[in-house]
Protein backbone atom coordinates (compact mmCIF):
# COMPACT_ATOMS: atom_id res chain seq x y z
CA UNK A 1 0.00 0.00 0.00
CA UNK A 2 1.35 3.71 -1.11
CA UNK A 3 2.11 6.25 1.26
CA UNK A 4 -0.23 9.36 0.46
CA UNK A 5 0.67 12.18 2.24
CA UNK A 6 -1.20 15.37 1.23
CA UNK A 7 0.89 18.17 -0.01
CA UNK A 8 -0.02 21.63 0.22
CA UNK A 9 1.41 24.87 -0.92
CA UNK A 10 1.61 27.91 1.13
CA UNK A 11 2.63 31.24 0.04
CA UNK A 12 4.37 33.58 2.24
CA UNK A 13 6.54 37.10 2.29
CA UNK A 14 8.66 37.04 4.74
CA UNK A 15 10.87 39.99 6.59
CA UNK A 16 14.14 39.07 7.60
CA UNK A 17 15.91 41.76 9.52
CA UNK A 18 20.04 42.35 9.16
CA UNK A 19 20.27 41.11 12.47
CA UNK A 20 19.31 37.54 10.89
CA UNK A 21 21.45 37.88 7.83
CA UNK A 22 24.34 35.43 8.92
CA UNK A 23 21.23 32.86 10.02
CA UNK A 24 20.40 29.72 7.67
CA UNK A 25 16.21 30.74 8.30
CA UNK A 26 15.30 30.07 5.01
CA UNK A 27 18.31 26.80 4.88
CA UNK A 28 16.51 25.47 8.08
CA UNK A 29 12.80 25.41 6.67
CA UNK A 30 14.60 22.55 4.34
CA UNK A 31 16.72 21.05 6.56
CA UNK A 32 14.63 21.23 9.96
CA UNK A 33 11.01 21.18 8.54
CA UNK A 34 11.43 19.05 5.66
CA UNK A 35 10.01 21.61 3.31
CA UNK A 36 10.44 22.70 -0.52
CA UNK A 37 11.08 26.18 -0.29
CA UNK A 38 11.00 28.33 -4.19
CA UNK A 39 11.77 31.83 -3.42
CA UNK A 40 9.83 33.45 -5.91
CA UNK A 41 10.96 37.18 -5.70
CA UNK A 42 13.37 38.75 -3.15
CA UNK A 43 15.10 41.84 -1.81
CA UNK A 44 18.09 42.51 0.04
CA UNK A 45 19.99 45.61 0.53
CA UNK A 46 23.40 46.16 -1.15
CA UNK A 47 26.51 44.06 0.47
CA UNK A 48 23.28 42.52 2.81
CA UNK A 49 22.69 46.05 4.26
CA UNK A 50 19.44 46.65 5.88
CA UNK A 51 16.10 44.11 5.86
CA UNK A 52 15.48 41.48 3.16
CA UNK A 53 12.20 40.84 2.11
CA UNK A 54 11.50 37.05 0.28
CA UNK A 55 8.40 35.90 -1.24
CA UNK A 56 8.66 32.23 -0.26
CA UNK A 57 6.30 29.16 -1.87
CA UNK A 58 6.62 26.68 0.55
CA UNK A 59 5.29 22.80 0.11
CA UNK A 60 4.81 20.38 2.42
CA UNK A 61 2.75 18.58 4.63
CA UNK A 62 0.17 20.67 6.75
CA UNK A 63 2.23 19.75 9.72
CA UNK A 64 5.61 20.57 8.08
CA UNK A 65 4.43 23.79 7.09
CA UNK A 66 2.77 24.58 10.62
CA UNK A 67 5.89 23.63 12.39
CA UNK A 68 7.85 25.73 10.48
CA UNK A 69 5.87 29.28 10.50
CA UNK A 70 5.87 28.33 14.41
CA UNK A 71 9.98 28.27 14.10
CA UNK A 72 9.55 31.69 12.03
CA UNK A 73 7.18 33.37 14.53
CA UNK A 74 9.36 32.19 17.50
CA UNK A 75 12.31 33.85 15.78
CA UNK A 76 10.16 37.24 15.45
CA UNK A 77 10.07 37.45 11.99
CA UNK A 78 7.54 39.15 10.60
CA UNK A 79 5.29 37.29 8.06
CA UNK A 80 2.23 37.97 5.48
CA UNK A 81 0.25 35.15 4.00
CA UNK A 82 -1.26 34.67 0.76
CA UNK A 83 -3.03 31.56 -0.32
CA UNK A 84 -5.38 33.42 -2.90
CA UNK A 85 -5.21 33.59 -6.30
CA UNK A 86 -5.04 37.02 -6.88
CA UNK A 87 -1.19 37.43 -6.18
CA UNK A 88 -2.01 40.18 -3.83
CA UNK A 89 -0.62 40.48 -0.20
Amino acid sequence: MANNIALTHKRIRLRIPKDYHSQPVISRLVSDYGLTVNITAAVLGANAVGDGWFDLDLQGTIGQIDRALSYLHDLGLQIWDNNSETGIW
